[in-house]
Parts: C-alpha cells; sequence; structure tokens
C-alpha cells in the first residue's frame, strides 16, 4: 500500500485565525458610510392647479352639497373667569362615539352625531382627480342650517380627532385661514345655496322612489357647458327631502344602499370619465 501523499501547501494555505484578523482590521480606518435619505411620503390631499374663482359662473364644473350634516359643538367644561391664567370655555364635536350620554341627557338620538360621515365624504371629495383638475366645488349645509363653503385646496385633517377640532374652531369662528396667506380654506357664508351655483346648473337630488339610472349616462346627456349640483344626505337616517325645493330631476344611482361617501365617488369617477379627467 502507498504511503499517503504529503499535502500540497500551495492548493490549502494555511488560514488567520481570527485574533489575526481583528488586530489587522484595528489598523485599518472603516469606510464611512452615508445612509440614504428616506423616501417622500406619498401627498394624500388634494392639490389642485387652478380652482374655479368664486365669481366664475360659466365653467363646467361638478358641485357637491352634502345635506343635513351633524356638525355641532356643545360645551364641556366652563371656563374660570378673564385676566391672565384664565382658561376659556371649553366646546366639543358632538359625535355618537364619545357622547352618547350627553346625547340621552338631551333626549336626542346618536344618530344626530354623526360628524365623520362628513368627515368620509370630504376625504373622498378632495382626493378625487375632479378637484385636482379644478372641477369640484364642495358645501356643507348642516342640520342646524349653516351653510359652509370648503375650498378645493384644503387640507383637511385624515384623523377624526383633528377633524373635529377644526370643525369646533369653524363652528365658532366662522371661517379657517390657511396659515402661509389670508386665503379662507373654509368659511361660513349666507343662506341660501342657490345664490352661489352657476345659473346654467342643474340641481339633483338622490332618491329611493327614482329610476335607477348609470351616473356616466346621466352626466353624459348634461347641456353643453351645464354643471351638475347633486344634493347628497350627510346624515345617519333620515328623509331624502332636504332640496326638493330647489332640485330640477331626482335619480338613483344603485339598487343598495350607498353610504354618503361612496354617492359622492360614484359622482366623481363618472364626471372624471365624461370630461376627460385621468
Amino acid at each position: 500500500m502507498a504511503p499517503p501523499k504529503p499535502e500540497d501547501s500551495s492548493l490549502s494555505p494555511e488560514r488567520p485565525s481570527s485574533r489575526d484578523r481583528d488586530s489587522s482590521e484595528r489598523g485599518k480606518k472603516r469606510a464611512r458610510t452615508q445612509s440614504m435619505p428616506p423616501p417622500e411620503l406619498p401627498k394624500l390631499v388634494a392639490e389642485q392647479h387652478v380652482p374655479i374663482p368664486t365669481n366664475d359662473k360659466d365653467t363646467q364644473r361638478l358641485i357637491v352639497v352634502l345635506c343635513n350634516a351633524t356638525l355641532e359643538t356643545y360645551k364641556a367644561s366652563h371656563g374660570t373667569g378673564r385676566g391672565p391664567g384664565a382658561r376659556e370655555d371649553k366646546y366639543n364635536l358632538l359625535n355618537s362615539d364619545d357622547h352618547i350620554g350627553v346625547m340621552r341627557k338631551m333626549g336626542r338620538d346618536i344618530s344626530e352625531a354623526r360628524p365623520d360621515i362628513t368627515h368620509q365624504c370630504l376625504l373622498t371629495l378632495l382626493d378625487s382627480p375632479i378637484n385636482k383638475a379644478g372641477k369640484l366645488q364642495i358645501y356643507i349645509q348642516t342640520s342646524k342650517n349653516v351653510l359652509i363653503r370648503v375650498s378645493p385646496t384644503v387640507r383637511i385633517p385624515r384623523t377624526f380627532k383633528r377633524f373635529a377640532g377644526l370643525m369646533v374652531q369653524l363652528l365658532h369662528r366662522h371661517q379657517i385661514r390657511s396659515t402661509s396667506s389670508q386665503e379662507k380654506l373654509i368659511e361660513v357664508i349666507k343662506n341660501p345655496i342657490t345664490d352661489h351655483l352657476p345659473p346654467n346648473c342643474r340641481k339633483v337630488t338622490l332618491s329611493f322612489d327614482s329610476e335607477i339610472v348609470r351616473v356616466s349616462d346621466y352626466i353624459g346627456g348634461l347641456n353643453k357647458g351645464e354643471s351638475i349640483a347633486v344634493f347628497v344626505g350627510a346624515m345617519a337616517k333620515g328623509n331624502d327631502d332636504f332640496a326638493d325645493h330647489i332640485k330640477d330631476d331626482s335619480i338613483a344611482i344603485s339598487q343598495f344602499n350607498l353610504s354618503a361617501s361612496v354617492a359622492c365617488s360614484k359622482f366623481c369617477h363618472a364626471a372624471e370619465d365624461i370630461w376627460n379627467i385621468f
């Protein structure tokens, strides 16, 4: 039997020990690494380029009026008088989640405190391409008959808690201005709503008792240059006759019971398709 061949040192070089590697690395300066900046957060708020001026009565547009919106404040605590260090009265926006006990003391149904419906509708409308294209106007008619105009460029808070604080400020000061300019982003305006609609405007309400139509077909049937104002109920329940005294037409857009936010989105999407807004 032949004796084993000696190992060829050229084929299997001796590896340095971990202690040797550590000592050699200590003498070398490590290359500095530069971390990449975090990616920009997506812009989730509406930023339209050219809003329709308030005095423009000719440009074709979609107008959404959120009717019977339950935006109401109540005094949560009293202030401590006047002078330095005094605290003002504290007001909250009534909502069915936090103020069930308050509503019961008032003898009212909790369905009368659903400002979250208005919040959902505003987020849907302001995020839409038609708003960013400058073809959308938004109004709110509260259950207390307060008329509010919402600027298409406003950044509505995405959390309800911050939205509630904003609405309390609006209902007491009657306007919210931009922090960077004197532009009124949300303001209380004079009734009636018809004074703020363009003359060539078809006023439409939604009703289960009407014939179901495809929204895109309905908007496609508008006259040339004719705008459309749709009145959407922003309440949990109630009659849909809030705009019967001014309506030109009444339609149904689904065989199912839709939320106010979905109804708003159907009109936005239909107008975008017909008016080639992408």
